[in-house]
């Protein structure tokens, strides 16, 4: 059921409306707008976290098509964010929002289930591959073993170069899962040489060995069962900082072959390939939503790209891909450069059961699009000698960067706050408040927030503790302040686990095996594998 709500363009729906829109094959935007970490404490199935607090910067990328149906929902009870979110969204044009009545917690007492972590449908995915496919697996301590007598192996890690310099299996070199169609065969150039993929958990390292399979290369391919993390649990020493990865160089000889290999695994699992024409008409139809993604390298990306397109590279599309698009049933349109990366892309989101196609031109597409886009507030900055001044002249120093960076290290007397909860400070109207912040479009909002509650007198700074300190600007540190229940922009959840906490590690792994059986009918359904 519908009910307006007074004085509002938004209408209230119940759970059972909810969820019976998503899964009726329309197009449907969910997004959770509370912070981070309340997110990823427990969430809908389907939700995209589009934080209250960056909403009007992310939302347009996620959400490009302002006549989407779209759903917030937040905590329920006296928790307003919705409503506020809601007004926003309203106010950027979107036309068709509506707030879940009584939010996550009503959601739950209707019979629904909610769910612990962060890409989740990403990672249940993950679990129902192995089972689908049965990736071969190989543990830690075997493999920790096989290396030791020096046998003929090269482990290949499949998360982003960030990700792996963190912590990395001793001699693995990075190759993104997205990149693995591409260079494997760079890596382990002999068909004798077992290829073992690993990530942090499971996902990644199931999802990359299982490309490879699929590809069919000659190689014996297994994941790292439990990634970085099972090696930690079996007390084997991991490396910090290591740079070996992928050369960028695939020689000319070597692409028709490959994308030969890719065309062909796309055909098995049904991709199709459309004209950059089609593509064209897509972009400018307004009765649906087409996400355009480019998944190839940062590097590559960085020196241009398709108008309109987003960077999605290709592991983390599959892997995170609410982070990239929050549109359930939207198109996705994936491109690289030599028609390798993208149809193998293609193939795992059209089981994990969007509508994902391949451009047939790539990057070489002639395409005209212009993206959407929201203008932020314009805000007066303030430089570190201009904060040291105001703050002595009696200004308000209120800190909106992340609460753990706050508790480290912070402006003497600066209160914290994330936009959400900005209406619960003591502020003083008739004052100037300075919002220190690392984003200044995140304080950009935060002062069309601190209007509405009467502060008239906002400016920002963005400066660094060290800056500041450079400035002659007092700093404190408070290790427990803001408390953890008030760090809602921190999920404490996923980074336990890395922080050489054993109990969290086990508890994150025995979460990630379990998501399967969390599932109903119809979340199982929407998968598309192919029958075997």
């Amino acid at each position: 059921m519908m009910h307006p709500t007074s004085a509002s363009s938004f209408a209230d729906i119940d759970a059972h409306t909810l969820k019976q829109w998503l899964h009726d094959g329309h197009e449907i935007a969910l997004l959770d707008v509370r912070e981070h970490g309340q997110y990823g404490e427990s969430h809908l199935f389907y939700a995209a976290p589009v934080p209250y607090s960056r909403l009007e910067i992310d939302i347009v990328r996620l959400a490009p098509r302002r006549d989407v149906r779209v759903v917030v929902y937040d905590n329920g009870g006296d928790d307003d964010t919705a409503a506020r979110a809601a007004r926003a969204l309203v106010k950027l044009g979107y036309g068709q929002v509506h707030r879940l009545a009584g939010g996550i917690a009503q959601w739950q007492q209707d019979g629904y289930a909610a769910f612990a972590g962060v890409n989740v449908p990403s990672k249940t995915f993950g679990e129902l591959a192995e089972e689908v496919f049965h990736t071969p697996r190989i543990g830690a301590r075997e493999l920790a073993e096989r290396q030791q007598r020096g046998d003929d192996l090269i482990v290949l890690d499949g998360r982003p170069y960030a990700e792996y310099q963190k912590m990395s299996i001793p001699g693995g070199i990075c190759c993104p899962n997205g990149e693995l169609a591409l260079r494997a065969h760079t890596l382990a150039k002999r068909p004798e040489t077992t290829i073992v993929i690993n990530c942090a958990g499971r996902t990644r390292s199931i999802i990359g060995a299982q490309t490879l399979i699929n590809l069919g290369v000659p190689n014996p391919v297994y994941a790292l069962e439990n990634g970085t993390q099972g090696w930690y649990l079996e007390d084997l020493q991991l490396e910090h900082g290591a740079r070996r990865r992928y050369d960028d160089g695939v020689a000319a000889e070597d692409l028709p072959a490959l994308a030969g290999r890719s065309a062909q695994l796309a055909e098995r699992h049904g991709v199709p390939f459309v004209s950059a024409a089609t593509v064209q008409e897509w972009l400018h139809d307004s009765t649906r939503s087409t996400f355009l993604c480019d998944v190839r390298s940062a590097e590559e990306f960085a020196e241009g790209s398709l108008p309109g397109a987003q960077h999605t590279p290709g592991g983390q599309l599959v892997q995170a891909t609410d982070q990239y698009l929050a549109v359930r049933g939207a198109r996705i349109v994936v491109f690289d450069a030599e028609g390798v990366r993208a149809p193998v892309v293609a193939s795992w989101l059209r089981q994990m059961g969007w509508d994902a196609c391949v451009l047939q031109e790539g990057i070489n597409a002639a395409l005209t699009h212009q993206a959407p886009e929201v203008q932020t507030p314009v805000v007066s900055m303030l430089s570190d000698s201009g904060l040291a001044s105001a703050l002595a002249q009696g200004a308000q120093a209120v800190d909106v960067r992340p609460g753990m960076r706050y508790r480290a290290g912070h402006i003497a007397g600066a209160q914290w706050s994330i936009r959400p909860r900005l209406h619960r400070l003591a502020l003083d109207p008739a004052r100037a408040v300075v919002l220190l912040a690392e984003d200044v479009a995140v304080a950009a909002w935060a002062a069309e927030d601190l209007r509405a509650l009467g502060v008239q007198d906002i400016k920002v700074n963005t400066g660094t503790p060290a800056s500041w300190q450079a400035a002659g600007i007092a700093q404190a540190a408070t290790p427990a302040v803001p408390a953890d229940d008030e760090c809602i922009d921190y999920l404490f959840f996923v980074h336990d686990r890395h922080d050489g906490n054993k109990a969290a590690a086990r508890q994150y792994l025995a979460w990630e095996t379990n998501l399967v059986k969390q599932i109903d009918e119809r979340e199982l359904a929407g998968y598309r594998f192919p029958a075997r």
